[in-house]
């Protein structure tokens, strides 16, 4: 194991590393928060990025500087600028470096203050969320996505993942006799039909490819500790090419549920319209120069979608016994591919309503 002290001083922090702890809940990368003895900022964020889920990670840093330079010059001196995380160079000048074992770090500056979140409290947050969220397609909504690279070629393509899937399903001869795991295979296998809804949209041109953030789940957005407006959105590291819809029906899919991820009761899991309509109120306000007609009509879609292709990815690890996200105990994968199927079933259950509130707020 490669200390983190040790990668930490390979950068230039403004300062020197003093110790090195566990930040965040991400079950992808390993983050670390730094502290420096530097007098102002004292802190830094140091990460390992996962060569599994991103096997050239030179491109998320490549699109990180992209996206820094075009929203420089987008900058509205009458908006409330979202702060995108800046990148803190390593010593050598590049952005990143490469430990003895191949691994890839980057460091990148900490926004002090600030607090993430792993639920909904109340609909003022929603608000803001929907309003953040907006702020940062408006920003992007004129970068020319052919700029950045794919760093996840096949993310969000809910054809791919059911196809992945249905193999995995097809060889995992060795899982136990499980009635929730019976349960979340029938229930995946009875919405093959909408898969392939997004992208057959943009196949026929109904729907185009922009940049998109990839991951806009709720704690990837930092509320200002006094404040409690949004300061910035983090994790940028699936910003790619891709379909608003894709962001849209992952945020809400992350807060409209308020009992989280992974609650204990799964009968708890519902799809909370109140919050729906609080951060689509901002979210459609924010959007409304650059969605379209055929936009809108798919935003229903998107939040039933996405939720269920989480799902079907959790359902997938666990057959291939937990080998992409980070997990606690067996069957942890298992517990989430259903608590993201009960979200489907009850965003399902609410669909003239989603779709009425969908058709009032973009009137």
């Amino acid at each position: 194991m490669i200390p983190q002290r040790y990668i930490a001083d390979a950068f230039d922090l403004g300062g020197r590393a003093l110790h090195v702890q566990p930040l965040g809940r991400g079950l992808i990368n390993d983050t670390y928060l730094v502290t420096t003895d530097a007098s102002i900022g004292g802190h830094a964020v140091l990460q390992r990025i996962n060569r599994r889920a991103f096997p050239q990670p030179e491109m998320i840093m490549q699109n990180l500087r992209v996206l820094s330079d075009h929203v420089r010059t987008r900058s509205r001196s009458n908006d409330r600028p979202l702060r995108l995380p800046k990148i803190l160079t390593a010593r050598d000048g590049k952005d990143f470096t490469l430990d003895a074992e191949g691994g890839f770090w980057r460091a990148l500056d900490y926004i002090e203050n600030s607090a993430t979140f792993e639920t909904v409290t109340d609909l003022k947050q929603a608000e803001e969320v929907g309003a953040a969220l907006g702020q940062f397609h408006a920003l992007v909504s004129d970068l020319d996505p052919k700029r950045m690279h794919a760093t996840r070629p096949w993310f969000h393509n809910a054809p791919h993942y059911f196809a992945r899937f249905a193999d995995v399903a097809a060889r995992a001869t060795d899982q136990p006799a499980n009635t929730e795991l019976s349960r979340c295979m029938a229930f995946a296998d009875a919405r093959e039909p909408i898969v392939s809804v997004l992208e057959a949209a943009k196949q026929r041109g109904e729907l185009a490819l922009r940049v998109i953030h990839g991951d806009p789940k709720l704690d990837n957005f930092l509320f200002d500790t006094q404040t409690r407006g949004i300061v910035s959105l983090i994790d940028l590291d699936t910003m790619q090419p891709g379909l608003v819809h894709y962001d849209v029906g992952d945020c809400l899919r992350s807060c409209a549920n308020p009992a989280g991820e992974s609650p204990k009761n799964v009968a708890d899991v519902h799809f909370d319209l109140d919050i729906c309509r609080a951060m689509l109120t901002p979210y459609l306000a924010e959007a409304k120069a650059f969605l379209t007609s055929d936009d809108i009509a798919y935003l229903y879609d998107a939040i039933r979608l996405i939720s269920f292709e989480l799902g079907l990815r959790f359902l997938t690890d666990h057959l291939e016994h937990d080998t992409y996200f980070k997990t606690e105990w067996r069957g942890q994968n298992l517990h989430r591919a259903t608590v993201q199927f009960q979200l489907t079933a009850n965003i399902e259950k609410n669909e003239r309503r989603i779709k009425t509130m969908i058709a009032n707020l973009s009137a």
